[in-house]
């Protein structure tokens, strides 16, 4: 994550910057929420809050994120607390992920990998609970450790966290009221407001005033206290900090696919993958002529399953052919979609392989398990001479074809005119919501081939 960095001035004061980072730290709610894009300073928020209770003995704060891998990684929790603790006399304590600092406080960063790692904190008592990408974690994992959050300590209890969106979350439903459900944006009025809510059952009421829920009682009679949560969204913009120190972010951000851009940069909580969102013909050019020096690849997904009575409409064995022209741009120049046999699967295979000739890299998908390793090395066995490759598929299928998807919404994607031009952009416009996806997965294998390999091929040194 991208993060903005306080400004640390002599006398080891750290100032959070001015706007949603402020009102965030400022924030009295019980339960407070950060973030909603890419760049707002959400980690150094997260970081910079254990920091006002340093001073007291026995206080404890805990950040979780989803596994340890992500508090580890390159420019993630750990390194940024490096930069930030040592500035106020912390110690660190590396192989248990925890600061100590002069007083004896602590804070300390962990994982929830699983839902049943929770129970890892039967009996703990912690003071500041701190999620960083609250959307990675389960609703199950976050209120099972809102029940771990008190303290003996003299600080009042609370929680922090933070998360870019995602419309699908839990969290989405959680911080509705702050979200205009028509255009998936923050409502700016209410950003930072405080709203109330108690449990009763498995819903959540919730009233402007706490005064308005005493109405609820406990078995005993007594009214159930009510919780305070907020929700403080800041984007890119917000952050000045990084928009001086790495112009070149928003470059990056803009440069993403439409819906991880409309999230990431523009904080929309509403948009999902949908039919067009992905793909359009007009982001294409037609061409009739491949530009000489144009190095290629043909990425497969395969099937093996004829049209039957019972399944007339089977998943098909997809081949999409492109090159990375010389001047970096990439042009698709043939697409195959067949419904074969195993038996025809191999031939059609072969005899692609034989038409695109020697220097045309082969990228195959290999199923995890004996049987994919199997089918890859029968493959490979009659494809000798051929510069074939294979690997799993990582991530999802829309993670996938997203930087193909990023290049041709950028105009960087030419199409040679064929008769299969009507058939695949229609195929790559349903993505990913129409039923097969055969041509965005071989188009996706396709690009990796040509933009992530070598630009040296036999015809080239020769």
């Amino acid at each position: 994550m991208a993060a903005a960095k306080p400004e640390i001035v002599p006398g080891q004061t750290i100032i959070p910057q001015p706007g949603p980072q402020t009102t965030f730290l400022a924030s009295a709610a019980d339960i407070a929420i950060y973030g909603g894009a890419a760049g707002g300073g959400k980690t150094w928020g997260l970081l910079m809050e254990p920091l006002r209770h340093i001073h007291v003995p026995g206080f404890g704060s805990v950040t979780f994120r989803r596994s340890t891998v992500q508090i580890r990684n390159e420019g993630g929790l750990w390194d940024e607390s490096a930069v930030l603790y040592p500035q106020v006399g912390a110690s660190p304590k590396e192989h248990v992920l925890s600061w100590t600092f002069p007083s004896g406080a602590s804070a300390s960063f962990a994982h929830l990998e699983h839902d049943k790692t929770r129970f890892n904190w039967q009996g703990s008592q912690i003071p500041l609970i701190c999620f960083d990408e609250l959307t990675h974690f389960t609703p199950t994992q976050f209120w099972y450790m809102v029940s771990r959050n008190r303290s003996m300590c003299g600080v009042r209890p609370y929680i922090r966290a933070t998360c870019n969106p995602d419309a699908d979350s839990w969290v989405a439903t959680l911080i509705a009221w702050w979200i205009d459900q028509e255009t998936g944006l923050p409502i700016p009025e209410r950003a930072g407001v405080l709203r109330w809510f108690v449990r009763v059952g498995d819903n959540l009421i919730w009233a402007d005033r706490p005064q308005e829920l005493s109405g609820y009682l406990m078995p005993d009679g007594l009214p159930i206290p009510p919780k305070s949560l907020t929700f403080v969204p800041a984007k890119l913009t917000d952050n000045k900090a990084l928009m001086d120190a790495d112009p070149g972010y928003m470059a990056s951000l803009l440069a993403l696919p439409r819906v991880e851009r409309e999230r990431l940069l523009g904080g929309n909580w509403k948009i999902r993958p949908a039919a067009g969102l992905y793909f359009q013909r007009s982001y294409c050019r037609i061409v009739d002529a491949v530009p000489a020096g144009t190095i290629f690849g043909r990425g497969y997904d395969l099937a093996a399953t004829v049209p039957s009575p019972e399944n007339p409409d089977p998943d098909a064995t997809s081949s999409t052919k492109i090159g990375r022209m010389p001047d970096g741009r990439y042009i698709v120049v043939d697409n195959t979609n067949d419904c074969l046999s195993p038996a025809g699967v191999e031939r059609k295979i072969a005899n692609l392989a034989s038409h695109d000739g020697k220097s045309c890299i082969i990228s195959l998908p290999q199923d995890p398990g004996q049987a994919g390793k199997s089918q890859v090395a029968n493959l490979k066995l009659k494809l000798s001479g051929f510069n074939v490759r294979s690997s799993t598929e990582t991530g999802d299928k829309v993670t996938r074809f997203s930087p193909f998807s990023a290049q041709a919404e950028g105009g960087n994607v030419d199409v040679l005119r064929g008769e299969w031009n009507d058939r695949w952009f229609s195929a790559l416009e349903g993505f990913p919501v129409a039923k097969h996806d055969d041509d965005a997965d071989s188009a996706s294998r396709a690009f990796d081939a040509v933009a992530l390999g070598s630009r040296y091929n036999i015809r080239s040194l020769a």
